[in-house]
């Protein structure tokens, strides 16, 4: 399912891929009150976030090297949304500190006194994600190299979300459209074989039908964009984080399933009908 590496573009630029799946997923640009919230795709931040761990590079780090660098995500698999009740208490029994703090930056003690504190937050369970990230060739090849051999623990937005292998799927030439349109579908086997079935039910088969290629939705990061992201990282330190934002274009991308061997005829439409399927990002 992972089509091999080629070397970078002459003119410098250079496209490296990565796929994000692993059993749980959260990718949050905002926190209210006691809700952690998650995207239904990565965000700008918790892609250049995951990159700036494998290179090394501690959380008050300047990024104006990896900034510049433009996102496209595709969604090969949206998985489900997780609902997580989770409680907060201190183990020696203490009361917990509040959110606010004194003229000392010390928290102050909640009133009346709080033992245990709830919050809500959300994952995204069994989701497979392919990221595009164009640049400079060298400084792509860097990270390349960095995400095969991470210098800290890598995580899918949070640290208690980590990848599955493989993450890297290496470089590419051309853009990022092109990119993610020339990737093979990277869904696990299971929900693979699960459209086949699907597909050939639909068309009154009494088995899978295999096509050649299948539409998956993608945003891309362009200037020109009709759509705009809050989630560019200003910085990473604990003590000054900010974000920004961009500008980005949503797509249906016509992409190869990979399927070792694809049907060409079929009772029904072509078995390879790119036609829009609505229900697609739902998995169905």
């Amino acid at each position: 399912m992972t089509a091999p590496s080629t070397p970078p573009a002459g003119d410098g630029q250079a496209v490296l891929l990565l796929r994000l799946a692993g059993p749980l997923q959260s990718w949050g640009d905002r926190s209210a009150f006691n809700r952690r919230e998650t995207r239904p795709e990565p965000t700008k931040s918790g892609v250049l976030g995951l990159l700036a761990a494998a290179a090394g590079h501690p959380r008050d780090h300047c990024l104006e090297d990896l900034l510049p660098l433009r996102l496209g995500v595709r969604v090969d698999q949206p998985g489900t949304l997780l609902r997580d009740y989770h409680t907060v208490s201190d183990y020696r029994g203490r009361p917990l500190p509040q959110a606010g703090v004194s003229a000392k930056g010390i928290q102050k003690p909640t009133s009346p006194a709080k033992h245990t504190h709830v919050t809500t937050r959300y994952y995204l369970q069994d989701a497979v994600f392919v990221a595009a990230i164009a640049g400079p060739a060298d400084l792509l090849t860097t990270l390349d190299q960095a995400v095969t051999n991470p210098a800290f623990p890598l995580a899918l937005g949070r640290r208690s979300c980590p990848p599955t292998q493989p993450l890297s799927l290496g470089l590419r030439t051309g853009d990022l459209t092109q990119a993610l349109t020339e990737e093979p579908w990277q869904a696990s086997e299971r929900a693979r074989e699960h459209y086949a079935r699907r597909l050939g039910r639909e068309r009154g088969l009494s088995q899978p039908v295999h096509p050649a290629r299948i539409d998956r939705s993608a945003t891309v990061e362009d200037p020109h964009g009709d759509d705009i992201a809050h989630d560019v990282p200003v910085s990473f330190d604990p003590h000054t984080r900010a974000f920004t934002s961009r500008r980005v274009q949503h797509h249906w991308l016509s992409i190869p399933t990979g399927f070792p061997h694809t049907d060409t005829t079929a009772d029904g439409p072509p078995a390879d009908d790119t036609g829009h399927d609505p229900f697609a990002l739902l998995g169905w």
